[in-house]
């Protein structure tokens, strides 16, 4: 099968396409036919060694795939045939074929496509479980989000309005993510350059309830001076390169929360928790309640600057590759 492999951690140039053996898959696992696979700020990271996870190498980078079920073991929640997305967990999803263990497969509604359902995982399970489970958003409140024109950006924008906020303010950093922020639904759109004064003008001095910030870097203390009293940053990554250090304070000054978002580890920790997240989105998407991603789409020969344009944060909304 074509996949592309990882063999020097040179960086995301170090993508290539190759032809390796298919997984044989076992008893256990479901096969699928993958039709698009997503790109994830982590894809960057590993093809320099600088993420946690460290694969074996060469390895076949992503996490996400969107396809069609070759087979499925007996007993299992899905059938040969059947539209599904799935979680390869890190690695291994830019490949015509996988196979995935039966928790982490779930059936794709009809009106999304393969393109935009490898965009959705990732992102949209990790503003879910920032939003719903870290960040206590109510009905009513505001939220903002850093990083507005990207991956993490995109589905707050898209996601935040079904779990109950009436105002999504969107930080970007050039006029054209303005663009991209706006499709995607936000209240408001602001430059990174200047966003406190401009949330505290929008909000009447108030300030906002939730800060999404997958970015890090020197907005940390702007955007704890942006919250109202009660209000929670959530820490989804650090994109901008710096890891930031906080007074803490700042925390007494406001009664506000600096809170850690890592899905990825949350799941580990929870069993059944991904199939109780998909149990609550699935419908919105299939309603569209909440619209499904619409990703930048490259060809698999182009993985490599696909992973680029997320290490470049060139990338506007999620990114995924058509693998048929």
């Amino acid at each position: 099968m074509r996949a592309i492999q990882i063999a020097e951690l040179d960086g995301p140039q170090a993508a290539k396409l190759v032809e390796i053996d298919e997984p044989a898959g076992d008893d256990g696992t479901v096969v699928v036919d993958v039709h698009a696979a997503g790109v994830a700020f982590p894809d960057a990271l590993q093809s320099r060694g600088l993420y946690q996870y460290k694969p074996a190498m060469p390895y076949t980078p992503g996490a996400e795939v969107a396809g069609v079920v070759r087979s499925a073991p007996d007993g299992a929640h899905v059938r040969k045939g059947d539209r599904v997305i799935g979680l390869t967990m890190l690695c291994g999803a830019m490949a015509e074929v996988v196979a995935l263990q039966p928790e982490r497969v779930f059936t794709l509604p009809d009106s999304v496509s393969f393109e935009a359902g490898a965009g959705v995982l990732f992102n949209d399970l990790t503003v879910q479980f920032a939003l719903g489970t870290r960040g206590r958003l109510a009905q009513g409140e505001t939220v903002l989000v850093h990083g507005a024109a990207g991956g993490i950006g995109t589905s707050t924008l898209r996601i935040a309005p079904a779990l109950g906020a009436t105002r999504t303010i969107a930080v970007v950093s050039t006029e054209a993510k303005a663009a991209v922020a706006r499709a995607a639904g936000a209240s408001d759109v602001v430059l990174a350059d200047g966003f406190k004064d401009a949330v505290k003008e929008l909000t009447g001095g108030r300030g906002v309830d939730i800060v999404v910030d997958p970015v890090g870097g020197d907005r940390v203390t702007d955007s704890l001076r942006s919250l109202a009293p009660g209000g929670r940053l959530l820490v989804v990554g650090f994109t901008g390169g710096e890891i930031p250090t906080v007074k803490v304070n700042r925390l007494l000054l406001n009664n506000v929360d600096v809170v850690g978002v890592g899905w990825g580890a949350w799941t580990l920790t929870h069993p059944g928790y991904l199939q109780q997240q998909w149990a609550a989105l699935e419908p919105l998407l299939a309603s569209g309640a909440v619209p499904a991603p619409e990703p930048v789409v490259y060809p698999l020969e182009r993985a490599a600057e696909a992973i680029a344009s997320l290490e470049d944060r060139s990338a506007l909304g999620k990114v995924v590759v058509a693998v048929r």
